[in-house]
């Protein structure tokens, strides 16, 4: 069992404006390898010749920025996604709750999972934008920016194509969290220690490695979702998909017939690749992020070390420690004119 805790030092804005900064960094820190990931996974010839051949024949081509082509869509799709979550989950935990505040790994998983779910449906147009604007000719583009992807595919192909690949976006969703309690139900046993008493460096490896887990199982799931993604009449050589489909069935199909079934895990080492760099990049920029709002709030001494405000109780919410230090301030004054 766990308990449900949530730092109340910090305000919701904050912790999103946290959340949203700490992920648009490691997004742009790991787009690279999110980029072959993504063309692995479609199938583009550039990806024949392995990961490496295939980077270094990108940046000759189309320049070293095609590197961080879509990123700029990721990294503006984290707010509204991140909001989305964070109320989601907050909700589902508060219902998956039991009366003394405990929650069981399972169901703080399967919150996370179906908030998850909630966020990727709403914000999923920009996912498949994201995928459009990777697999197009960044000297020669088919589309010239965000908006105009957007308007270009609602237009010439529907609104349902903004939605292609979403129902391999929600089952993949089973396995992963799948991963993920297969992971967390051993801690204690790989450890040899309750869960309770890990370190942070240990709830880092947790993370990366229930990543890694949950990731491979689900990774068939998201590669057919991207060559969904990807596939348009509308695009040169129909978006370079290596493969013709007509749904997700006759991807898988296709895809095993003509890759093999490894073929499902195509992208899959970069994607591997970047969880360290992503999940490190990410949690101590969050936690850095944390200090400064904790600095800003008055419960901390400097954002660059974690020594506590004497006098300062850190149980009081940020707008009644504010409220708290405004009556101090004005006393103050007072209390020193009538000493005079």
């Amino acid at each position: 069992m766990a308990t449900w805790r949530r730092d109340g030092r910090v305000t919701a804005a904050q912790r999103l404006c946290c959340a949203a900064l700490a992920g648009a960094l490691s997004l742009s820190l790991t787009a690279p390898l999110e980029l072959l990931s993504v063309l692995a996974q479609v199938g583009a010839r550039q990806c024949r010749r392995g990961l490496r051949r295939a980077a270094v024949g990108l940046c000759r081509a189309e320049g070293l920025r095609a590197l961080w082509k879509g990123n700029l869509t990721a990294c503006l799709r984290l707010c509204p996604y991140s909001a989305l979550q964070l109320a989601a989950t907050r909700r589902l935990v508060i219902l998956f709750t039991d009366e003394l505040g405990h929650i069981s790994h399972w169901r703080a998983i399967m919150a996370g999972s179906l908030a998850g779910m909630v966020a990727t449906v709403v914000t999923y147009p920009t996912d498949v934008i994201k995928t459009r604007l990777i697999v197009q000719n960044r000297l020669e583009p088919s589309y010239e920016g965000i908006l105009h992807a957007f308007y270009k595919i609602y237009h010439q192909e529907g609104l349902l194509a903004l939605y292609r690949g979403v129902s391999p976006a929600i089952l993949g969703a089973i396995p992963f969290s799948a991963g993920s309690f297969f992971v967390y139900i051993n801690l204690d046993k790989i450890w040899q220690e309750p869960i309770v008493h890990f370190t942070p460096l240990q709830n880092f490896i947790n993370g990366c490695v229930a990543a890694g887990v949950a990731q491979t199982l689900s990774f068939p799931f998201e590669t057919v979702k991207r060559k969904m993604q990807a596939q348009s009449p509308w695009l040169p050589h129909y978006g370079a998909v290596d493969v013709h489909f007509t749904g997700m069935t006759d991807c898988f199909r296709q895809t095993v017939k003509n890759k093999g079934v490894l073929g499902l895990w195509s992208g899959l080492t970069p994607s591997l690749l970047k969880i360290v760099p992503y999940f490190g990049v990410m949690f101590s920029t969050f936690e850095f992020c944390k200090r400064v709002c904790l600095y800003r709030n008055g419960y901390i001494e400097s954002p660059l070390n974690y020594k506590l405000t004497p006098g300062v109780d850190q149980s009081l919410q940020p707008q009644e420690l504010k409220e708290l230090l405004l009556r101090r301030e004005n006393f103050e004054p007072r209390k020193s004119a009538l000493e005079n």
